[in-house]
């Protein structure tokens, strides 16, 4: 079968590689859709604990064309989506229910061959069914469920005033939530005008057409809200937007790194002012 292999970072093919098996607990899928995220962007570069050599693709949909031993809940010919990362369940971070930071942790498309191929192979138990829902919007479950992880960590308070700036994809996504999920006003500033109009068409409460420049773009949301956002969400992994974040919040409020830096990216905060003002830094991961 053909797949993207990485040898190393910055260098890949499309290759022939061997048809996969599957063992026992196990099902090897054929890869209808795979989606690309900006987390695929640090892969390339070699971020994001990825090993090699690297078949990537961490957001798949396919139907399952063989079922290993000791699976009962999957069938040949089922549509479904794939749920990328697994758990060792018995190193200490597993045993106090924070999976998220395994000792083990095992990703397909991240350091285990992914979606990036004619066919995958996935742990049974990481397999779900999407009869009812078509490919392009099956895709969308892996990066939905990031974003759904994300609004359980912000814990957001009913009515809240949120900024988010980014509008890719999982942001996007992020907004629909957002908005679906209490927050009482979603602002959303980015620079890409169709993007914005999507936004805007998924109940987004106002966007703001901003440039690439963060000093700008913080001018002109500082305008918007003189007195701060309750909640300042980064979207974009820019650390010079993560950089402005503390300073477009109000009191008591909120800064949310939702959107992946590059691993040596820095910024300056002021930890008085933090202190002063009582506020709270966020992030989710996956």
């Amino acid at each position: 079968m053909r797949a993207v292999v990485y040898a190393g970072p910055r260098d890949f093919s499309v290759s022939e590689v061997p048809d996969r098996r599957a063992a026992a607990g196990e099902v090897v899928i054929d890869v209808a859709l795979a989606g690309v995220c900006g987390t695929d962007l640090h892969i390339h570069s070699g971020g994001f604990f990825a090993e090699f050599p690297l078949t990537p693709g961490h957001e798949s949909v396919g139907v399952v064309r063989e079922v290993g031993a000791g699976v009962h809940h999957l069938e040949r010919g089922q549509r479904v989506a794939v749920d990328n990362a697994s758990a060792c369940g018995h190193c200490p971070h597993c045993v106090r229910d924070q999976p998220l930071f395994c000792e083990n942790f095992r990703s397909l498309g991240v350091n285990e061959a992914g979606g990036f191929a004619e066919s995958m192979v996935s742990p049974a138990h990481k397999v779900f069914a999407v009869d009812d829902l078509a490919d392009d919007v099956a895709v969308f479950a892996e990066p939905l469920a990031c974003a759904v992880h994300g609004m359980d960590v912000l814990a957001l308070r009913p009515g809240a005033d949120v900024l988010m700036l980014g509008s890719g994809t999982t942001g996007l996504l992020l907004a629909q939530l957002l908005v679906h999920g209490g927050a009482g006003r979603v602002t959303v500033a980015a620079p890409t005008e169709f993007k914005l109009a999507l936004a805007s068409s998924y109940g987004v409460d106002r966007v703001v057409q901003v440039n690439r420049d963060a000093g700008q773009t913080y001018q002109v949301l500082r305008d918007l809200s003189p007195e701060g956002f309750d909640v300042a969400i980064d979207a974009t992994g820019a650390s010079s937007v993560v950089q402005i974040l503390p300073d477009l919040v109000a009191d008591n409020g909120t800064v949310f790194v939702y959107g992946m830096c590059d691993a040596d990216d820095r910024v300056q905060w002021s930890p008085y002012d933090i202190f002063r003002r009582q506020l709270h830094v966020k992030s989710a991961r996956g």
